[in-house]
């Protein structure tokens, strides 16, 4: 009996090997036209074809991860994708398609590049194991004494340091980011300008514009009428916190308050008076006991290259703030000081008891919440008053930029946070009872109440009852000096102050 053979035979075997082989050559293809596309996706030509700032390939090639003693260039993709097998296919997806919505959907002429080069922006894109990855001996011989101890301090805080805030002009150069000590800040304040022999006499309760001896600068400060208001908010405001309640009746005697924020022009007079060379331990020499003595050198630029002049000074501490008011009591014979936390809001509020001193809800201003994201917050009355995320271009401004308040005070809400004379306690107004007059707040206390909001606030920060404080571990974590400095923030500039005036008694 003769067998059949199995089903297919040779025919079919030989059929299924060149399916196999075609599948073979067509998935090699298909990963080979994967990886071009990867590699012609990721060259710095493609890169700057989707990413159309206009400086970036300037700043790139200005910059020593292209223009180096060693003649190694950099690429986009080293910096701005993680490692391959380290997500980097994933980042090369996320980000691209991202950059695809911004250029189809958006108006590139519009976005604030320079905010997307802050540091705090800019670690969403750049990856600090693609860093490690290059720059694997923190510690090589050639390193300075003061560069081993900032590395030192980066390895002991990698959850609060990125490589970016010390290192942010690396891969894109900007003159305006030095990391260390400015020694030409402030050098030529008040210069070519009439300068002025005497302070402003005042003799009645009005308003009027100070001339600081000795410098070309004058302000403007306005005459505030003592009153009573009710501190705090009411527990079914829009973004009401805990620590604005329970809320008192408070009495404020007659104060004068600076129109405007501190500016650079008035904090530059007394810089350049004062300034000390050098650490921040410097004390006042005994034999001269009404010397004062000023702020060391700032690391880098404090104005964050934004501009001096009239816009309000930012990144000094607190102690910094309080003594140029020591200052400018001495040079004007006046009592200037920080404002306490109850004539902040008293004057911020201008006879108002709603949200704000200007019309509208929070609800209305405010940019948080997943509708809003979709549903654009109204920006309409608001950006008439106050300089915030939706309209400060992420920085400061100019106090024209925005109109006063009833009382005829300009950035009591948004542009910088202001320090206040007082100290920070959540529940500091449960101590006041049912009501109190010219309050100070507690007797002690670590950090300062700030009020006001700022330029990259939301606008529920810039409530007329919002209270935040001072952060001063956070806002020195980058600061290399050891001790840090007592005059300058390394890591806020988003913080200054104004000064009220006593009347004297």
């Amino acid at each position: 009996m003769k067998l059949s053979r199995p089903f297919g035979g040779k025919k079919s075997k030989r059929k299924n090997w060149l399916l196999i082989l075609f599948g073979v050559v067509i998935c090699y293809f298909f990963i080979a036209a994967i990886e071009t596309g990867v590699r012609y996706t990721s060259t710095d030509e493609y890169c700057q074809s989707c990413h159309v700032h206009t400086d970036a390939d300037i700043a790139w090639k200005s910059s020593t991860h292209y223009d180096n003693s060693s003649g190694m260039i950099v690429h986009c993709v080293d910096c701005h994708l993680p490692p391959k097998g380290e997500g980097h296919l994933w980042a090369k997806i996320k980000h691209g398609a991202k950059d695809i919505y911004s250029n189809t959907f958006k108006d590139t002429d519009k976005i604030n590049w320079q905010a997307k080069s802050d540091p705090e922006a800019a670690v969403h894109f750049t990856y600090m194991n693609s860093c490690t990855s290059c720059h694997s001996n923190l510690f090589p011989s050639t390193l300075s004494d003061e560069g081993g101890d900032a590395h030192l301090h980066y390895q002991e805080n990698k959850e609060n340091i990125t490589c970016l805030n010390c290192h942010i002009s690396v891969g894109h150069y900007d003159e305006n980011n030095l990391h260390a000590h400015n020694v030409e800040f402030g050098a030529t304040a008040g210069a070519d300008k009439e300068v002025f022999t005497e302070s402003t006499s005042v003799s009645v309760f009005e308003n009027y514009t100070e001339k600081i001896p000795g410098t070309s600068v004058s302000f403007e400060m306005i005459a505030v009428p003592g009153g009573s208001f009710t501190i705090g908010s009411p527990d079914d405001e829009p973004f009401h916190e805990n620590d604005e309640s329970p809320r008192v009746r408070v009495t404020v005697s007659d104060f004068w308050m600076g129109m405007a924020e501190v500016s650079w022009d008035e904090f530059l007079a007394f810089y350049a008076e004062t300034a000390t060379t050098g650490h921040a331990s410097d004390v006042v020499e005994k034999e001269n006991i009404d010397a004062i003595t000023g702020p060391t050198a700032p690391w880098g630029a404090p104005d964050q290259g934004w501009g001096k002049g009239s816009r309000p000074a930012i990144t000094m501490s607190h102690h910094a703030a309080e003594v140029y008011c020591e200052w400018l009591s001495k040079k004007t014979g006046k009592k200037y000081r920080l404002p306490t936390e109850a004539e902040w809001e008293y004057a911020c509020r201008a006879g108002t008891n709603t949200p704000y001193f200007f019309e509208g809800s929070p609800k209305d201003y405010s940019s948080k919440g997943f509708m809003k994201s979709i549903f654009k917050p109204s920006t309409e009355v608001i950006s008439e008053y106050a300089v915030y995320a939706s309209n400060s271009q992420m920085k400061t401004q100019e106090p024209d930029f925005v109109k006063p308040n009833p009382f005829g005070l300009v950035n009591m809400a948004g542009n910088v946070w202001e320090f206040t004379k007082d100290y920070y306690s959540e529940d500091i107004y449960s101590t006041y009872g049912g009501e109190v007059t010219d309050p100070t707040g507690p007797d002690e206390g670590t950090e300062y109440v700030i009020r006001g909001g700022a330029y990259d606030s939301d606008a529920a920060e810039l409530r007329s009852a919002n209270r935040d404080h001072t952060q001063t571990e956070k806002w020195l974590v980058t600061d290399p000096q050891m001790p840090k400095s007592i005059w300058w923030y390394s890591d806020s500039k988003n913080v200054g102050f104004r000064v009220v005036c006593e009347p004297e008694k």
